[in-house]
């Protein structure tokens, strides 16, 4: 592999067909499949052991532990994009892990914020798993070559993050995701991980219980078609763009795992928990990230004043994000905010800070600042506004040990996964340590099962193949309709999204946007794309999307509508205080040496 390793040689090198899969096989396809130990595919429908949903981190951590764990098992990334534009990459601020200890920092530590900071809605016994694994996973990626940013004796670099207690949120400039992206796809290409790129989940194949395979659609050229696997890893991502405009996620972040869970009649957990980070730009929702306000930034309102003071005097700017982007919603809605509308703002100042800290330590969100708002931060402060930006909720996972679903063969992991690590609330730099470890355990663990494992029959996979084919036909085969109608729609369901479910929640709103939720779906049910040519044909994938984005809010508004509470991100106004006494245990949260209290900062 050349140092400028280019997308043209990622495609020749790692990148595989369908044919791959299936029995005819020749060249790469034919040494691809020489790898598997899967029985002969007598049916004609494509196959492999280990199929992985997703490219991010989590998809790529599980990638690479399915290898390690069974080299001879073939193991599939399936992705909508390159690797390299996945949600992963849009983290800035850092990754959370225990790795020095001299300063009094501990693994309970962490797990005791990550449960605080979660509003007690974490199972215990998780986090503190996870906060041990997080230290791991620091040191494991140093050991791949991550380049960290290094203090003064050659150490990985970290910096205090939202909710935390000690300094532990490790970093590489404000490009930590973007940077450990890098490392974990060159990691999987160093263990012979395939890629099938392009290609669109439409369905999961639940039969008897057991997950059989999925659907997929090929986007450039249209094919619709099964793959059977033994096991599969669901690590599509979040669900945030049902808030579409108002959001710092990439457009690929559609809830495709979540909505296909959902339709296999499996179980979606915490929907309602959608975070609201602080700082997005004005204009679009992209992100600015927390390490802003780790190395320094300040919130200031039309008054020039320092407004978190009022809020949370003990932690400013660096309390959690729940409630800091409370804070600054509350301040817009009192009128000490610029702007008005969807374009009030305040503002978040680092021009203290300097130029060569800011070009050393923070160069990307000056990037964004010149990007998106036409300015310099260096020079003055940028007009921010809470965007939403991470699902606490997800695919119902069992148990952290095995990151698998109640359905043998389907595991999840990352920000598409729901095993209680974050509850009602996470903390800054626990994402990306989530995604590296809940992706390693999950890949080990479908690695595991796949090698003792046989294939389904298919029976259902064949079926929901036929149906996705037919629906393609009837939604493209009129030559009739208007795509923008479509649009319109997407645009209709994020306003009334972030309006009524979005930081500040109330029944009366839920009920409407209920009503508007019927509407949206009827609407969307009569919509059709005026092209039939499967080609490339990105409004058919589009409008997919959006009904994967529709059943998400639906799901997430019945869960907030049950919920009459304020507890983390969720907040209800008209229940203002967290109720343990009928929300903590619908399903038993595990509650271990950290007691639940009122949460304080």
């Amino acid at each position: 592999m050349s140092e400028q390793f280019t997308r043209r040689e990622f495609l020749q090198s790692a990148c595989i067909t369908m044919g791959a899969l299936a029995v005819s096989t020749t060249g790469a396809d034919k040494a691809f499949a020489a790898t598997s130990t899967s029985t002969p595919n007598t049916s004609g429908m494509p196959s492999c052991d280990v199929l992985i949903i997703g490219s991010g981190a989590a998809g790529l951590r599980a990638a690479v532990a399915a290898r390690k764990k069974n080299p001879n098992l073939s193991v599939v990334v399936v992705s909508k994009v390159m690797p390299t534009r996945s949600a992963t990459t849009m983290a800035e601020g850092g990754i959370n892990g225990v790795i020095d200890f001299s300063e009094g920092d501990s693994f309970e530590l962490h797990a005791k914020d990550t449960v605080k900071g979660g509003d007690f809605l974490v199972d215990q016994d998780t986090a503190l798993k996870f906060a041990t694994y997080a230290g791991a996973a620091i040191h494991e990626l140093d050991y791949l070559g991550m380049p960290f940013s290094r203090n003064a004796k050659g150490e990985v670099n970290k910096r205090y993050a939202g909710g935390a207690s000690k300094i532990r949120c490790n970093f590489a400039s404000d490009k930590t995701g973007h940077i450990l992206t890098h490392t974990c796809l060159d990691d999987a290409l160093k263990h012979g991980v395939k890629f099938l790129m392009d290609h669109h989940m439409l369905d999961l194949s639940i039969e008897n219980g057991r997950c059989e395979g999925v659907v997929l659609r090929n986007i450039r050229t249209g094919d619709i078609a099964p793959v059977r696997a033994k096991s599969v890893v669901l690590a599509t991502g979040g669900y945030t763009r049902v808030f579409w405009n108002r959001t710092s996620t990439p457009f690929i972040a559609t809830g495709d795992g979540a909505a296909a869970v959902l339709r296999a009649g499996l179980v979606f957990k915490d929907p309602e928990m959608l975070q609201f980070h602080p700082t997005g730009v004005c204009h679009g929702g992209t992100l600015i990230t927390e390490a802003a306000r780790g190395e320094g930034g300040i919130l200031l309102n039309n008054q020039g004043e320092r407004f978190m003071k009022r809020y949370v005097p003990n932690k400013m700017e660096l309390a959690p994000r729940d409630i800091v982007a409370r804070s600054i919603e509350t301040e817009i809605r009192e009128g000490r905010a610029f702007g008005h509308d969807m374009e009030a703002y305040v503002l978040l100042d680092v021009t203290h800070l300097g130029k060569e800290k800011i070009m050393r330590d923070l160069p990307q969100i000056r990037h964004i600042g010149m990007l998106f708002e036409n300015m310099d931060l260096v020079e003055k402060p940028i007009a921010i506004r809470p965007t939403a930006h991470y699902s606490m909720g997800g695919i119902h996972v069992t148990s952290i040990d095995t990151m698998a679903t109640p359905a043998p063969g389907l595991y999840a992991a990352g920000e598409a996964a729901c095993v209680s690590i974050h509850g009602a609330n996470r903390l800054g730099g626990n994402s990306l340590c989530d995604a590296t470890v809940t992706g390693k355990i999950a890949g080990t663990n479908a690695a595991e099962y796949a090698a003792k494992a046989d294939f389904g029959a298919g029976k259902r996979l064949n079926d929901l193949t036929l149906k996705w084919t037919s629906h393609f036909k009837e939604i493209t085969g009129s030559g009739k309709g208007n795509v923008n109608d479509m649009y319109a729609l997407r645009e209709e369901l994020g306003a009334a999204n972030w309006y009524n479910m979005g930081i500040f929640r109330t029944e009366s709103k839920l009920l409407e946007l209920a009503d508007k939720h019927a509407e949206f779906q009827a609407r969307y049910n009569a919509i059709r794309i005026p092209n039939a040519n499967p080609v490339f044909n990105t409004a058919y994938t589009e409008y997919v999307e959006l009904g994967n984005l529709l059943l998400a809010s639906r799901a997430a508004l019945m869960g907030a509508t049950a919920r009459k509470e304020s507890r983390g991100s969720h907040y209800r106004e008209d229940y203002l205080k967290r109720d343990d006494a009928n929300f903590l245990d619908w399903k038993d949260v595990v509650v271990g040496q950290f007691k639940i209290e009122e949460r304080k900062y």
